[in-house]
């Protein structure tokens, strides 16, 4: 009797192992954040993996794909555990906020102790555009804190990916506006942020409109570093997102 069940036991396993789908072939989820993995190149050459988190709405997929929002989260939130992104911004608003419902989100994850390496996260969303059910006339980006200093810098370096972009409480080169002029930037500080100095913003907003771009500056009195929370709450950002597609 032991023999016969531990005979079928087996059988059973093996069956399960023959007919069981390895991970790289099974669908892909949707309606939830999935942690996702990928090899890409460096700022300082070689290779290297980049984690991040991927949200695929449940709806039905646009004939021209879904919009594709890049979310690069700020220096708390660095390190290998992918549950972090989830404390901010739209990694945690995603599947709960009526706005976010139409966009595929990817936002990578920032190894500890460094800095958003660009060619990375750039690999990330050419591997996206490529592979994905994404509109690449309707790509946009966002970063709050050190991940807003990487929005201005990634927009700066790539211009032609991006529809339109809201950086939150980061900062840059205001000489590097004329590169991006043509792409529609809604940025968002706090007067009183001590730990990245709203003055920075107001630079590269003044280099924008000096270099004739499409910019709006939303200055909050008396707030803090977190300005992003009341940003990403507000239903108004994600239409004027979808209101902007680069030209076919």
């Amino acid at each position: 009797m032991k023999a016969a069940l531990a005979t079928l036991l087996l059988a059973v396993s093996l069956s399960a192992a023959v007919t069981a789908a390895p991970d790289s072939d099974k669908p892909k989820k949707k309606g939830a954040l999935t942690a996702e993995s990928l090899e890409t190149a460096t700022d300082k050459g070689g290779r290297a993996e980049l984690r991040y988190l991927r949200y695929e709405p449940r709806g039905t997929k646009p004939a021209d794909g879904w919009p594709l929002l890049v979310f690069l989260h700020g220096a708390g939130e660095r390190g290998s555990d992918l549950e972090m992104l989830k404390k901010h911004g739209p990694t945690k608003l995603a599947g709960n906020k009526r706005e976010l419902k139409d966009f595929y989100l990817i936002a990578p994850q920032c190894p500890a102790d460094r800095w958003w390496d660009l060619t990375a996260v750039k690999e990330l969303i050419d591997k996206t555009l490529a592979d994905a059910p994404v509109d690449r006339t309707r790509v946009y980006l966002t970063g709050l804190s050190m991940g807003g200093y990487a929005t201005w810098g990634l927009l700066a370096a790539h211009p032609e990916m991006f529809a339109a972009a809201i950086p939150i409480c980061g900062g840059g080169d205001p000489a590097t506006a004329e590169k991006f002029k043509n792409v529609p930037v809604w940025a968002f500080h706090g007067t009183d942020d001590e730990a990245v100095p709203h003055a920075g913003t107001v630079a590269l907003v003044d280099g924008l409109k000096k270099a004739g771009g499409d910019v709006k500056f939303t200055s909050y009195p008396g707030v803090g570093h977190d300005s992003w929370t009341q940003t990403y709450d507000n239903p108004e950002i994600y239409q004027w997102l979808l209101s902007h597609h680069l030209k076919k």
